[in-house]
């Protein structure tokens, strides 16, 4: 079956590169030319350089709308959970209920012997099939059905679900029983057919929310590219042996993991906040997206015995650079209250930097402004509240 006619197909080929928009303008000169179609496929094609590069190298692969483009895996991610289902030892069979544009689904299928995509829409079903074909994935089945289709025999079988964060009139939802499909209704049934149950939610949602409201919960993965957050994995086990649960916070490819019980005490609790001030001969460590979204603070401190410099500042020095840690280090220049004399002083020479604040009372742009600093270069400020409440920046250079 023919997806893109040749005159369509010509024309995207020769005008990949171009801006859409003013392609968009110059319709009317191409009138053989589904033009929609072909714009699509152009801007799909301009994303997937970037978010999915090993696609964009594949000559033929069809792309969704934009809006779905830009809501689907990135290559990254979709790698992470790859490597996620190879973890868990052999696959038999892998089943996405949520099949979508394919992404997740077509790296994860590489790690079973057997894949079934389920997709109710059948247009998708369409183009999954022909991009499958190209990406040379022999070992998958495509099933248009709803994802409540659960096949018989997959009690070894892998489950994955990416329930739709929006609701029928294409509204946000902040509760996981109000995505769609309702994975707090359907885990327990999916749980009494397979091993394992992989959910894919919302870097916006709570973790915890999801390890009270889902059955079974063995590990949480908060997936971050780039030190930003883009997307929760819950991962629910059949034969889970135990009450704990293992966390990881993840930041392209580091992993930094603790075991977490529901409803127990964190035996890691923070360490008591030391009222000595920041010296210029200590290094700053800057947890990174997904320890921050985690909250594990107490079990980073410990695990690398460092002293948070505030109650809710999340920053951490050491009298030593410690090495691997789950973000940034940075070494520590000077420190200075926000007396104009000592700021004078210890920003002499600096006329741009890199600022952040934690636990202060100014945003970003008001402190810029108030310290006549231009944005970039490589001095970070970090404007926050130490132990004893008082406010200051400690100036800084980034650690490589």
């Amino acid at each position: 079956m023919e997806l893109i006619d040749k005159p369509t197909s010509e024309f995207i080929h020769e005008h990949r590169t171009d801006d859409v928009r003013k392609l968009a303008f110059a319709a009317d000169k191409y009138p053989s030319v589904d033009m929609p179609l072909a714009l699509d496929q152009i801007q799909g094609w301009q994303t997937a350089r970037h978010k999915l590069p090993s696609w964009a190298e594949t000559d033929g692969i069809v792309y969704p709308p934009h809006l779905n483009m830009e809501q689907c895996s990135s290559e990254a991610t979709a790698r992470y959970k790859a490597a996620l289902l190879q973890k868990m030892g052999a696959c038999g069979l892998l089943v996405d209920l949520t099949g979508g544009f394919g992404v997740d689904f077509s790296f994860m299928s590489q790690c079973a012997r057997h894949a079934v995509y389920v997709e109710q829409n059948p247009k998708l079903c369409t183009i999954a099939a022909h991009n499958f074909e190209l990406l040379g994935l022999d070992n998958t089945e495509i099933v248009n059905a709803t994802s409540y289709a659960l096949p018989d025999g997959v009690a070894d079988a892998v489950v994955y679900l990416d329930p739709a964060r929006r609701d029928s009139h294409g509204n946000r939802v902040y509760n996981i029983a109000d995505c769609q499909p309702n994975a707090v209704e359907l885990a327990p049934k999916l749980l009494e057919k397979a091993q394992k149950v992989i959910i894919k939610l919302s870097p916006m949602f709570d973790w915890h929310e999801a390890v009270r409201e889902l059955p079974c919960v063995s590990e949480v993965h908060i997936v971050s590219v780039d030190n930003e957050c883009k997307e929760l994995l819950v991962v629910l086990s059949r034969q889970k042996e135990d009450a704990s649960i293992e966390v990881h916070c993840v930041n392209d490819g580091f992993d930094y993991k603790f075991r977490f019980t529901e409803g127990v005490a964190d035996p890691l609790s923070v360490p008591a906040i030391s009222e000595e001030m920041p010296r210029p001969d200590m290094t700053l460590f800057v947890p990174n997206a997904s320890v921050m979204k985690a909250g594990c603070f107490g079990y980073v401190a410990n695990s690398y015995c460092l002293s948070p410099i505030g109650r809710d500042s999340h920053l951490f020095v050491s009298n030593a650079d410690i090495m691997p840690f789950p973000g940034r280090r940075f070494e520590i220049m000077a420190v200075s209250s926000m007396n104009k004399k000592k700021l004078r002083r210890n920003l002499q020479g600096i006329d741009r930097a890199n600022i952040a604040v934690r636990n202060f009372p100014m945003t970003v742009p008001a402190l810029r402004k108030r310290l006549k600093i231009a944005d970039g270069g490589d001095v970070y400020i970090f404007a926050t509240t130490v132990a004893d409440g008082s406010h200051v920046l400690i100036i800084s250079k980034k650690i490589l």
